[in-house]
Order: structure tokens, then C-alpha cells, then sequence
């Protein structure tokens, strides 16, 4: 055979082989890679939009956090202030009880101070008694002379 005829016989498998691969094997892949630049735009495009949803997630996270911070500064605030409330109460409650105990002590201590006054005169009374039945040397009836010992206890 000549060069001629190998030369044109190449070129028409040439042909064939290249509108075979432009027919069946070519739409295939042109498919197959409009489909995976299509999968990639789209995951770029949901990048894109889970970063914008991460930023504005955070921002929210930003303001419930300042938010919480808030409430919790609030919250403290009014807890020192109802403890400082309850405190003075409790100073207030614990004066009161206190000035009730010291009038109670001082009521206490005037009724033992009768008492104990009662009890000095019945006994300066026996004692002047005894004294003047020593100076008399006789013995002297206390039932008769109770109306000298009551006035003696009403002098004293």
C-alpha cells in the first residue's frame, strides 16, 4: 500500500473514532462534569450561606449572652438588695427583742427588789424583836404585839 491510501485510511478511522467519541463517550462526560461543577457551585453557594447563618447564629449567641449577663447583674443586684433588707430587719426584730428582754429584766429586777425589801423588813422586824426581848429579858408575844410589828415593817 501507499503512504497516500495509510494516510487517508488513518484520517477516516480518525473521523470515525472522533464522531463515535462526539456521539457516545463524549455527552457522558460533558454530563458527568456539568453535574460535578454544578455539585461544586451548589456547596459553595451552601458555604456560603451556613457562613452567613453562622455569623448571624453568633450574633444572637452575642446578645442572649450580654442578655443573660444582663438579667444575671439584675438578679444579684436584687438579691444584695433584699439580704441587706433582711438583715436590717432582723437588727430591727433583734433591737425590739432586745429592748423587750432588758424591760422584762428590769420588771424582774424591781419585783426582786420588793421582795427583797419585804424579806429585810420581816427580818429587821424579828431582829428588833429578839433585841428587845434580850433588853427586856422576858419573852414577848409576837400575836399580841402584831400590830406593833406591822407598823414596825411599814416604818422601815
Amino acid at each position: 500500500m501507499s503512504i497516500n491510501a495509510t494516510l487517508f485510511v488513518q484520517a477516516i478511522v480518525f473521523a470515525i473514532l472522533v464522531w463515535f467519541t462526539m456521539k457516545f463517550v463524549w455527552p457522558p462526560i460533558a454530563a458527568a462534569l456539568d453535574e460535578r461543577a454544578k455539585k461544586i457551585a451548589d456547596g459553595l453557594a451552601a458555604a456560603d450561606k451556613a457562613k452567613s447563618e453562622l455569623s448571624v447564629a453568633n450574633k444572637r449567641v452575642e446578645e442572649e449572652l450580654a442578655k443573660s449577663r444582663n438579667e444575671t447583674t439584675a438578679r444579684l443586684a436584687d438579691a444584695e438588695r433584699r439580704a441587706q433588707a433582711i438583715v436590717e430587719e432582723a437588727k430591727s426584730k433583734a433591737t425590739e427583742e432586745g429592748s423587750k428582754i432588758i424591760a422584762a429584766a428590769k420588771v424582774e429586777a424591781e419585783q426582786q427588789t420588793v421582795r427583797a425589801r419585804e424579806t429585810l423588813r420581816e427580818q429587821v422586824a424579828a431582829l428588833a424583836v429578839k433585841g428587845a426581848e434580850q433588853i427586856l429579858r422576858k419573852e414577848v408575844n409576837a400575836g399580841v404585839h402584831a400590830d406593833l410589828l406591822g407598823r414596825l415593817k411599814t416604818e422601815l
